[in-house]
């Protein structure tokens, strides 16, 4: 069994995460870490976790974990990934991981100097829902790829909300927009090469809190928008020559919508429903990195593959500025 510290107590950790862990069939959680000793008592005894720290320096330093789960604002991933590698603790750090490509080179570092496993938190790449539509992709079930259309949007004006809050890494394309982008390249195997798009900010926040995506990939196009003020709203859909790939509940598996994967043929007068019930992407999640941990031979989600994904929101926010011209990532 892996075990699991906590840093922080956060909603992500709190809804999802930690009760992932806790039904995980080699994975246990044995710690929680909170800057408020009283609320890391609270969590760890909800969840029937032993130990609680009143700092995440001294969960760091016990041997009562062998690995860490980091919910923490945007801005302070990167650094307490490093310090969480150099207490010799693999990691698990919620998406994204950064804010610019250039800010993972020093997390990769602590990997390898420390041996130990690193990886964002992208539970979209772990579900059946979407190894299915790369499954698709790849036995040519709708011809050639000619266009990748998706959305993502919800409403959210609380002032207090990190993602509001700029200090704090947020705003829509470090929240969602990595879904579109992450899942087209996990599903197709491909990477962008060039980018347009239109991002407009909050005059109060100054977060971005819409952005519209053009992006050319080899040999086929991806169009998404995004939004943090819109009513809310996923959707992805992989349209080809022979036929049409719909995912039903792309990103919220088991919380948006029925886990379904639709695929339709050339004339659309035949459709294919491929079903799955309760795909629970963050248990699997948990399991496959605690198998990775274990050294167990299991594919996770890379930090190379985060740098990647990373350029790509990079490279969106420097076309939002590019008045419509073309950007490479």
């Amino acid at each position: 069994m892996l075990r699991f510290g906590i840093i922080s107590t956060a909603k992500i950790g709190r809804e999802l995460v930690v009760p992932a862990i806790t039904d995980a069939e080699n994975c246990v959680l044995s710690a929680v870490a909170s800057r408020d000793l009283g609320r890391a008592r609270q969590m760890a005894d909800r969840f029937g976790a032993p130990h609680a720290f009143g700092s995440y320096e001294e969960m760091l330093a016990s041997d009562v974990i062998d690995a860490v789960y980091i919910p923490l604002p945007t801005s302070q991933h990167v650094e307490w990934a490093i310090k969480a590698a150099d207490a010799g603790k693999h990691v698990l750090v919620e998406k994204p991981l950064a804010l610019k490509a250039e800010d993972i080179a020093p997390v990769i570092a602590a990997r390898d100097r420390n041996k130990v496993l690193v990886s964002e938190a992208y539970m979209v790449t772990y579900t059946p829902v979407w190894r299915k539509v790369r499954d698709l992709l790849s036995e040519g079930a709708i011809g050639d790829l000619v266009q990748v259309q998706g959305a993502f949007t919800y409403f959210l004006r609380d002032a207090t909300n990190m993602r509001n809050i700029p200090e704090l890494g947020g705003g829509g394309l470090p929240d969602i927009g990595v879904y579109p982008s992450v899942t087209t390249r996990f599903a197709t195997g491909k990477e962008p090469e060039r980018v347009q798009a239109t991002v407009r900010y909050d005059k109060e926040f100054g977060t971005d809190i819409y952005a519209s995506v053009r992006a050319e990939f080899e040999g086929f196009e991806l169009s998404f928008y995004i939004s943090t003020q819109l009513a809310n709203r996923q959707t992805m859909a992989f349209h080809g020559t022979d036929g049409l790939i719909e995912v039903v509940s792309p990103f919220n598996a088991d919380r948006w919508g029925e886990e379904t994967v639709l695929l339709s043929n050339r004339g659309h007068n035949e459709t294919r429903a491929f079903r799955f019930q309760d795909s629970r992407q963050y248990v699997r999640e948990v399991e496959a990195f605690a198998r990775a941990a274990m050294g167990e031979n299991e594919a996770v989600f890379a930090l190379e593959d985060s740098v990647r994904n990373q350029r790509f929101i990079d490279a969106i926010y420097r076309a939002g500025k590019a008045d419509g011209g073309w950007t490479e990532v």
